[in-house]
């Protein structure tokens, strides 16, 4: 009997000490997970991250992701959930702290502040901090997140999509290939995870080719299972062997899926990349969707000119306009790229032009009985039509009935060409230069007369227009005005140099053939018959009228 007692006394003690053993270790492997956890989706130490509130005083997590140094201003990334809106510009100051301080020097409100919603991010645009500073943004009252990821823009994977095929489209600023050429893509891997510095928790793939900017990668399962979370989405990057990894703030995110598998619902589409053009969007979309194109993808590349409001004016079942933000500098072939894998699913054919260049058919043909003519042979997959390039046609002044009917005289030579492709026969490099593709093997460009189509390119408009493109060309492939670099190229202007200082004879340049063909066929079918005005001059009174009426009722 007293045997049997201390036998259960052993028992009960055993028991209680395993039951002790087990929670601690539940205990354990819970902080433990949560430690692990917290170093594989926050990167950023801790004061980094704080939370910032809004006016209600309720906790979110609204927070700082990564910053990005231009050469002429700094790019604040946020980071949204679904349930909060992005903060208005008039919220938001931009911080400038100096190294390895926390006392904020100065601040400056932004230049700018800008979004995607569907992505539940947010972009701010900040003047560019001095040297040896960082900066963060200050949300009203609030206290400031300094720092964050910090990169500087030369050596950097800035963006990435997840195409059709579960391969990623890696877009890179650095590695400095050649242009056209495909490189050797056993030199390169591609590399997932959240922290790069961390080897051991990052996933490799295989480059499958890689040129120019842009590499395709094989995608580990783990992230196609679940590409589009937005907050702690995994990251991508390309890592030299034997050397570095770049430093990466692009997210995979899966490109359009098809919309109809036997017909698209736009047979001509356009894309272009653009700054500060907003003035000149409306004429280049009105008159393109009289040519028969419905849907426009714009690259907006760092604007501040309402260029938000100018598209909303004009977006309808006629005009389907979407607006991407694209504020990479340097990297229009990229964009192009980009677009051609946005546009293919939901369009036969895409031009790639820029809104100072217009379609114009001397042959009284349509647009899209040309494209069809040439649908007609299965293997052409890009059709390419020579540009003429206007002057200021002896304006001194921006014509107020628009480009296609104020300038007239042009170069008697034309000058290179621009693409129309069929996206779904693409090189998979994706490799363009200057508004052409290279095509899978099997197909081939064609070049059209210029009799039945050309561009009228308004290349060299008034001085106040023209001037503007000293401040920086978006092709990665053209020199800057302002470099001496390629002096003889048709890119830039015969005998201007690389000062925007405007010539005396400006006005009556490049005007070796007069040219009215596009403008009569403007002003025959697209002016009003009894004002006279053209589409763009109609939306232009009536918003000075309705800006009028504001202002008498106000007063």
């Amino acid at each position: 009997m007293r045997d049997r007692r201390k036998r259960n006394v052993v028992s009960w003690s055993a028991l209680f000490w395993c039951t002790l053993f087990l929670v601690l270790l539940a205990f354990l492997l819970f902080t433990t997970s949560r430690f692990f956890s917290s170093e594989l989706v926050h990167t950023l130490p801790n004061p980094l991250n704080k939370a910032l509130y809004d006016d209600s005083s309720l906790h979110f997590l609204s927070s700082l992701q990564e910053t990005v140094t231009l050469p002429d201003q700094a790019l604040v990334f946020l980071n949204h959930p679904q349930t909060v809106r992005p903060f208005p510009k008039e919220d938001i100051n931009c911080v400038y702290f100096a190294a390895n301080s926390s006392v904020p020097h100065r601040w400056r409100p932004p230049i700018d502040v800008d979004g995607e919603e569907h992505l539940q991010k947010q972009m701010v645009r900040c003047p560019l901090p001095p040297p040896g500073f960082t900066v963060s943004i200050r949300v009203r009252s609030n206290p400031q997140l300094q720092g964050g990821n910090s990169h500087q823009w030369d050596f950097l994977v800035y963006e990435a999509l997840v195409d059709r095929d579960n391969t990623t489209v890696v877009f890179i600023k650095g590695l400095g290939l050649r242009p056209e050429r495909v490189s050797n893509a056993s030199k390169f891997e591609c590399v997932y995870g959240w922290d790069f510095r961390k080897i051991k928790f990052l996933l490799r793939s295989n480059v499958i080719s890689i040129a120019q900017e842009i590499a395709r990668c094989t995608t580990p399962l783990s992230v196609l299972s679940n590409p589009n979370r937005t907050h702690d989405s995994i990251k991508v990057s390309i890592r030299v062997k034997g050397g570095g990894t770049l430093n990466s703030i692009a997210r995979p995110l899966l490109s359009p899926r098809l919309i109809t598998p036997h017909r698209k619902p736009y047979e001509m589409c356009l894309c272009t990349m653009l700054r500060n053009q907003a003035q000149f969007l409306k004429e280049w979309v009105i008159y393109h969707a009289h040519l028969g194109v419905r849907r426009w993808f714009v690259y907006d590349n760092n604007s501040d000119d309402d260029i938000e409001d100018v598209i909303a004016s004009i977006f309808n079942v006629k005009h389907n306009i979407s607006r991407h933000i694209w504020p990479w500098i340097k990297t229009q072939e990229a964009g192009f790229a980009h677009c051609a894998l946005r546009a293919r699913n939901s369009c036969k054919w895409v031009g790639f032009i820029d809104v100072d260049e217009f379609f114009f058919l001397p042959s009284g043909l349509s647009l899209l009985d040309v494209l069809r003519n040439q649908a007609k042979n299965a293997s052409v997959g890009e059709i390419r039509v020579s540009c003429h390039s206007f002057g200021p046609s002896g304006l001194t002044r921006m014509p107020p009935q628009g480009v296609t009917v104020g300038y007239t005289c042009r170069k008697a030579t034309a000058e290179r060409h621009k693409s129309i492709v069929n996206p779904e026969v693409l090189n998979s490099t994706l490799i363009n230069v200057v508004h052409h593709f290279h095509l899978r093997d099997g197909f081939h460009y064609m070049n059209l007369e210029r009799s039945e189509m050309v561009i009228n390119h308004y290349k060299y408009q008034v001085w106040e227009v023209f001037k503007e493109k000293f401040y920086r060309r978006v092709a990665t492939y053209v020199a800057d005005w302002q470099e001496e670099q390629n002096v003889g190229s048709k890119d830039r202007a015969p005998g201007l140099g690389t000062k925007a200082v405007e010539p005396e004879d400006w006005s009556s340049r490049f005007c070796e053939v007069n040219d009215t063909g596009l403008r009569d066929m403007v002003l025959q079918n697209l002016a009003n018959r009894r004002t006279h005005l053209l589409p763009w001059q109609e939306e232009h009174r009536r918003r000075r009228r309705r800006s009028r009426k504001k202002g008498m009722h106000k007063g």
